[in-house]
């Protein structure tokens, strides 16, 4: 796995790497719903005291089904950022996520279109120096298209903390910070 350098940022899928996943079928759809999984806050934490940007990517289906609306994911990420501040005073220095059905977009993963779109957003990412974690092959698959290292739960470490731990135990993985931008929360078309 290669060392994150200087433009590199840590990609993070949302549902079963930072939240518990809702069963099969079933969607996070109010703020009264998300639980965070155990570690997720400090390991957010230590990757920002690192000076990493850290992304959330994430599909959001359940839009495109019906069954939530984008204010309903809005507040759901709002509680996210509270919890990650109340907790651990960590924060997310952006979210982007597809709202689409499977086949419908190029945002969905595992096409790397949110990726694109963060680096649109902050066109210094370098995306060979940057990392995708997360607990599916979507993510895998994603990250991979974009040309990213990817960590992915389950097979290369047993959670978010486990995959910090690891990614940080590398020399100086970070050497400048991005300024932050809090508040940003992004949709691709």
């Amino acid at each position: 796995m290669r060392t994150l350098g200087p433009r590199g940022a840590v990609f993070l899928d949302r549902d079963g790497t930072i939240n518990a996943k809702a069963p099969e079928g079933d969607y996070v759809t109010e703020p009264g719903r998300l639980t965070l999984l155990p570690g997720a806050t400090h390991a957010i934490r230590r990757l920002n005291d690192a000076g990493a940007l850290v992304i959330v990517v994430t599909n959001q289906r359940g839009i495109a089904l019906g069954r939530m609306t984008d204010a309903d994911l809005e507040d759901v990420h709002a509680q996210l950022r509270s919890i990650l501040e109340e907790e651990a005073g960590a924060r997310l220095d952006a979210i982007f996520h597809c709202p689409h059905d499977a086949g419908a977009c190029l945002c969905r993963k595992p096409a790397p279109g949110l990726i694109y779109q963060a680096r649109a957003w902050r066109p210094e990412i370098d995306l060979a120096r940057s990392i995708i974690i997360g607990d599916s092959r979507t993510d895998w698959a994603a990250g991979q298209r974009a040309g990213l290292s990817t960590i992915l739960l389950g097979r290369d470490a047993s959670d978010l903390a486990a995959a910090v731990d690891a990614l940080l135990s590398r020399p100086a993985p970070f050497r400048r910070r991005f300024p932050p931008q809090r508040g940003l929360h992004l949709v691709m078309p």
